[in-house]
C-alpha cells in the first residue's frame, strides 16, 4: 500500500544529496504512512519546496560563475598557444596589457620559455609554454564536465519542484473535496 501511495521517479532517491520527490498517487494512503495531517504534510511539503529553491540559488550561482570561468581559461588557452606559435615561428608577438584600470601599455615578446598562470588565492606560478597548454586544457576539460554535471543536478531539482508543486496540489484539492464531502454527509 506504501508503494502505491508514493513513489519517486525511476526510483531514484537522491541526486548528490537532493532528495527525490515522492509523487503521490493516493493522498489518504501517503497521508497514513507518513503520519501526517493535511495541515503538516502542506507544511513539510512547503518547507521542502524551499530547500529545493535554496539548493537551486546555489546551483544557479556556481553555473554563472563556471561560465564565466570557462571563457577565461579558453582566452589563456589561445594566448599560451599564439606565444607557442610565435616561438615557432621566430617571431614576436607584439600584445598590449592593462596595467591598471583606463591604462595600457605595449610589450613585445621574444622568445619565451615559459608563462605565468594565476591560480588564485593570490597565487601565481611559472610553467612551461607545453605544462601551462596541458594544465589549461585540463582546467578546461574539468570546467566543462562541471558544468554538464550541473545542468543535470538543475534539471533534477527543477523536476522535483514541480513533483513538489503538484504533491501540494494534490494533497489541498484531497483536503478541499474531503472536507466538502464531510459537510455533505453532516447536511443529510
Amino acid at each position: 500500500m506504501a508503494a502505491a501511495a508514493a513513489s519517486t521517479p525511476q526510483g531514484v532517491a537522491e541526486r548528490r544529496g537532493i532528495p527525490a520527490a515522492a509523487f503521490v498517487e493516493d493522498v489518504e494512503a501517503y497521508l497514513r504512512q507518513v503520519g501526517l495531517d493535511v495541515n503538516s504534510a502542506l507544511a513539510f511539503l512547503q518547507e521542502r519546496l524551499q530547500q529545493y529553491k535554496i539548493v537551486e540559488m546555489k546551483l544557479l550561482a556556481q553555473q554563472r560563475d563556471l561560465q564565466a570561468k570557462i571563457p577565461d581559461i579558453e582566452k589563456c588557452l589561445d594566448i599560451v598557444t599564439t606565444l607557442q606559435a610565435k616561438k615557432d615561428l621566430g617571431e614576436a608577438l607584439i600584445a598590449d596589457f592593462e596595467l591598471s584600470e583606463g591604462i595600457y601599455s605595449r610589450a613585445k615578446i621574444e622568445d619565451t620559455d615559459s608563462v605565468c598562470l594565476w591560480l588564485g588565492a593570490n597565487v601565481m606560478l611559472e610553467y612551461s609554454c607545453d605544462e601551462a597548454n596541458a594544465l589549461l586544457k585540463k582546467n578546461l576539460e574539468n570546467a566543462k564536465a562541471s558544468l554538464e554535471v550541473l545542468v543535470a543536478d538543475l534539471h533534477f531539482l527543477r523536476d522535483q519542484q514541480t513533483i513538489t508543486q503538484v504533491t501540494i496540489a494534490r494533497v489541498f484539492n484531497w483536503d478541499v473535496h474531503h472536507r466538502r464531502s464531510k459537510q455533505a454527509v453532516k447536511e443529510t
